[in-house]
């Protein structure tokens, strides 16, 4: 990987859209950038140019995941269905549907080796899915509480899912038990005024090696009704399941670490979203605050790095998706 300088990041493109974004996602390729819109449908944009076209899920869409070889895309929506793709179509139309959760679908990933999805929902499950015929394989019930988030360990042998309440549990795939419950105390408040929990992981990410995992959310809260808080990334030591460090903003910023990615060059990247704006940031690994931050206009609500580690697209509530380029020392 070529050395990234990222006080050089600038937004190289933008996407005016019809609606505000919710997701956003490259595809394997880094060709086309996938975004799920409050307008109920999930965007193609070859983002190189001007052209899109529409993946009509009919819902509200958070979860977007991409086979390994391109050739499919799958979107989990508020309405719980789960849907196939075809992901290069002229005009994509549904390859299969199911039913995955009672409530809102908030995630779905695929396996390393593409024959398995998992998804996560607001019925407090995680269900595997076979990938060929969308046949059930399994559920996995222990969570109490709406699951935000899942992601296959890049070993392909376990899974991980986090929920409102920032548990992370780690699932053996061939068995379907629980292997160990992790919490990120600080990512989660029980507001007793407004009889709400806020928080949660909003963001999952493994590095390339599989042995550290990141999460992101919100900490500090102050108001759970509003949602007033700050930006927090935690990351874990894989093997040991230790909490390692807690990434803040050193400005406060007033918002919700909607996402987490980490670069090839050994340093993370969040997206801040709320009331303070939209920001991304980045951490080095040993630093609890960014070493630097880029404004980027507007409540920031999702972040996907490409495969290229040169380019980071994030959808936001100004209805515009914007791809940033990382500058190159």
């Amino acid at each position: 990987m070529t050395n990234i300088d990222v006080t050089k990041t600038h937004v190289a493109k933008e996407l005016k859209h019809d609606s505000p974004i919710i997701s956003c996602r490259f595809d394997p390729s880094g060709k086309y950038v996938f975004f799920g819109a409050q307008d109920f449908k999930v965007w193609r944009w070859e983002w190189n140019g001007d052209a899109k076209v529409e993946l009509n899920h009919n819902a509200w869409v958070r979860g977007i995941a991409f086979h390994p070889n391109g050739e499919a895309v799958l979107t989990a929506g508020y309405d719980g269905r789960l849907v196939w793709w075809p992901a290069t179509a002229e005009k994509p139309e549904p390859i299969r549907e199911t039913q995955a959760h009672d409530g809102w679908a908030r995630a779905v990933a695929i396996s390393p080796d593409g024959s398995l999805v998992a998804t996560a929902g607001n019925d407090h499950k995680v269900k595997l899915w076979n990938f060929a015929d969308g046949s059930l394989i399994k559920e996995l019930a222990g969570h109490d509480c709406h699951v935000y988030n899942v992601l296959f360990h890049p070993d392909g042998k376990s899974i991980v899912s986090g929920d409102l309440k920032a548990n992370l549990i780690q699932w053996n795939i061939e068995s379907g038990e629980q292997v160990r419950k992790m919490t990120a105390e600080s990512l989660c408040k029980y507001d007793s005024t407004f009889r709400a929990d806020i928080g949660g992981f909003r963001g999952l990410a493994f590095d390339r090696t599989g042995k550290r995992l990141a999460g992101s959310g919100i900490t500090e809260v102050t108001n759970a009704f509003a949602g007033i808080g700050n930006p927090a990334v935690v990351v874990y030591d894989w093997e040991s399941g230790e909490l390692k460090l807690q990434h803040e903003s050193k400005g406060k910023l007033k918002g919700v670490g909607w996402g987490v990615a980490f670069h090839p060059d050994d340093f993370v990247i969040g997206i801040s979203g709320g009331g303070g704006g939209g920001f991304l940031l980045f951490w080095k690994p040993d630093s609890k605050e960014e070493f630097h931050q880029v404004n980027l206009k507007n409540n920031a609500r999702d972040l996907d790095l490409a495969a290229d580690g040169l380019h980071v697209v994030t959808g936001h509530y100004d209805r515009h998706v914007r791809v940033s380029k990382l500058g190159v020392d």
